[in-house]
């Protein structure tokens, strides 16, 4: 079993705490490196509830979303929102997305958020 960062955690449980979306994290998660700031789970689960609410496809899974968030010790994954999958020279989405990454698989981290051009 992987021991996750102890930092990672501390930063993730004052997210929490605090109701803060403003803390922006870099991480590196099977490969891929991801950017954005960090929300709380319930405001990260609110806003992929809104979002699915919207779409006639989508609508009945945003119950999933809704339901509120019932979790003992210290958190277990990071939610992204206005986040982007840095791929070369660009950021997908480039509008930003809405990302959960678990702890445990991010392999590196920085404080703060990389621009690209």
């Amino acid at each position: 079993m992987v021991k996750p960062d102890e930092l990672i955690v501390d930063i993730a449980a004052r997210v929490e705490s605090g109701q803060s979306s403003q803390m922006s994290l870099t991480v590196v998660t099977g490969g891929a490196v991801i950017t954005g700031r960090l929300a709380p789970e319930s405001v990260w689960r609110k806003r992929v509830a809104e979002v699915l609410k919207d779409s006639e496809q989508l609508a009945e899974f945003a119950s999933v979303f809704d339901a509120p968030v019932k979790r003992e010790g210290p958190p277990t994954h990071l939610h992204f929102h206005v986040a982007r999958i840095i791929q070369g020279t660009v950021g997908v989405p480039e509008t930003g997305g809405m990302y959960r990454v678990a702890i445990e698989d991010v392999s590196a981290w920085t404080v703060g958020d990389f621009s690209y051009s």
